[in-house]
């Protein structure tokens, strides 16, 4: 039997090496740099559950989407005017979403990466950081995990040659805005928080 976690476990060990990892762990994080990560994580999570909901991949798990829950805790901490940087890898996220609207296989290949990472790794991660909505599933978490494991290998077995990439390439976004948030800094509070930085455009 085909098993997911196996098929990505390179490009899951890589995600979870990156120097931004250990900084959502070391319960320290400063709030806009975080803030910043939840804004960009809310348009990935926007656009691909529009399209989950547009085809019915939530309807075993209704509330198991997460972009009401990331717009909480990023409005909680963000206080500035201007909206946060939407780095060069969210906006090619969103770009290849929209290129699998009517791919239901693929779009639940994301579901997987994501929503059951913040069923398991998030909840240590909900424990550092300080907002915590994000990772809050109630007492359904368990039951969730679940369903989303069966329905992933449901599709697998079914269709292994577009699950299996674009799981991987899911993995490979986060990677990506790991790195990009590790390159951004807000030490000086009093300037342009972007400035010197390798990142592209501003909301």
């Amino acid at each position: 039997m085909l098993d997911i976690k196996e098929l990505t476990l390179e490009q899951h060990k890589n995600a979870e090496r990156q120097e931004f990892v250990r900084t959502l762990m070391s319960g320290n994080i400063d709030h806009n740099l975080y803030a910043t990560y939840l804004y960009n994580q809310l348009q990935c999570y926007v656009e691909l559950e529009k399209w989950g909901n547009h085809n019915g991949l939530f309807r075993q798990t209704p509330g198991l989407q997460r972009a009401e829950n990331i717009h909480k805790d990023y409005a909680k901490l963000w206080t500035k005017e201007e909206k946060p940087i939407i780095t060069q890898s969210t906006k090619e996220y969103i770009e290849h979403i929209n290129t699998i609207t009517d791919d239901p296989e693929k779009l639940y290949a994301h579901i997987y990466v994501r929503h059951l990472g913040d069923l398991s790794g998030g909840q240590m991660i909900a424990k550092k950081v300080p907002a915590k909505r994000y990772y809050d599933f109630g007492a359904n978490g368990k039951e969730w995990k679940r369903i989303v494991k069966e329905i992933i290998n449901d599709y697998l077995n079914a269709y292994e040659m577009n699950v299996v990439p674009e799981a991987r390439l899911c993995f490979e976004y986060a990677t990506r805005l790991f790195g990009e948030m590790n390159d951004l800094s807000y030490r000086d509070t009093e300037n342009d928080p972007f400035r010197g930085t390798s990142m592209e455009g501003k909301d």
